[in-house]
């Protein structure tokens, strides 16, 4: 129970289920009034002590026969101190009549959790995405799983139903996101691909080349990038560095980037050759000979003493 009250308590949302399940109705005692429990608890305290006391039991199945044994024969054929009837007679006479057949498959146990709606119009239950509509977004909402279904509710309305997927996995539906955004979201690789193609050809090859090999969708974050280049630079522009690219089998859409930003210089004129000189030495005079003519060379300078008084 989630809160207690005389009146109206608000009980747990998977036992509620539960007994809404297997049609029984829920009484449950007041606080702090042990009276309220007397009929129901005394019935646990003959079974421990009477039905299991001194009893080794190792197993369920044990358990099971023992308890069976313990109804049908001891406690069940031992006359009531208050009723005066045998148990198990008043149990087939009366109260067996009103019990609804046991069931044959065990309850499915749900959770319950309380999901945010994100941007990408997906919430997470167990691990698992599932996608609503945009007008959920940023929303927290109730969802319920089981065995087979995930169900979301707003305000105790139920507003979408999904197959159960495993943790890891996600359920789309298509109609959940809007028009220009529903390609994106279903990882449509041919889309992509012909949105390229509108660009331009070679726009469309360099786009498919981006996307050749295996894991496709993992490749497209490359074709949004090469879309926004066409949007930001024109089409003509793109289309000429694309038709480049591909000559030179260059499929990187940062190094694009570059040739679009950086474009390259034109080719400078060639350099202009000067005619020769008319009138050019021979280079032999300026050849130096490695020792001058022996009818050049001069005795070397002897200084003699002089008399000094002599200069006039």
């Amino acid at each position: 129970m989630q809160r207690a009250d005389p009146l109206e308590p608000l009980f747990n949302e998977v036992f509620l289920e539960y007994a809404q399940a297997r049609d029984f109705h829920i009484d449950p005692a007041r606080v702090r009034r042990p009276q309220d429990k007397g009929r129901v608890e005394k019935t646990v305290r003959d079974t421990r002590d009477d039905c299991f006391g001194g009893e080794h039991l190792w197993t369920l199945e044990q358990a099971r026969e023992r308890g069976l044994e313990w109804a049908r024969h001891e406690y069940g054929m031992r006359r009531h101190s208050t009723t005066q009837r045998l148990p198990r007679e008043h149990f087939e006479t009366l109260e067996a009549a009103h019990l609804l057949p046991a069931p044959t498959t065990a309850y499915d146990v749900p959770t319950w959790a309380e999901p945010k709606v994100g941007r990408d119009h997906l919430a997470q239950v167990i691990r698992a995405l599932y996608s609503l509509p945009t007008r959920w977004i940023g929303t927290r909402l109730r969802a319920r799983a089981d065995r087979a279904t995930v169900r979301f509710y707003f305000r105790g309305e139920l507003i979408k139903t999904h197959p159960r997927k495993q943790p890891g996995e996600r359920s789309i539906d298509p109609s959940d996101f809007p028009d220009e955004k529903r390609a994106y979201a279903m990882r449509d690789i041919h889309y992509l691909h012909s949105q390229a193609s509108a660009y331009g050809i070679a726009v469309g090859w360099y786009a498919a080349a981006l996307l050749a090999g295996p894991l496709p969708w993992a490749r497209m974050r490359r074709v949004y990038a090469l879309l926004r280049l066409v949007r930001r630079y024109g089409e003509a522009r793109v289309e000429a560095c694309c038709t480049t690219a591909l000559e030179h089998r260059m499929f990187n859409v940062h190094r694009l980037e570059k040739m679009l930003t950086h474009p390259a210089a034109p080719a400078s004129a060639p350099a202009r050759v000067l005619p020769p000189a008319r009138y050019l030495r021979d280079p032999r005079q300026y050849a130096l000979s490695a020792a001058p003519p022996a009818a050049s060379r001069q005795l070397p300078l002897v200084l003699k003493p002089c008399d000094c008084g002599a200069l006039p």
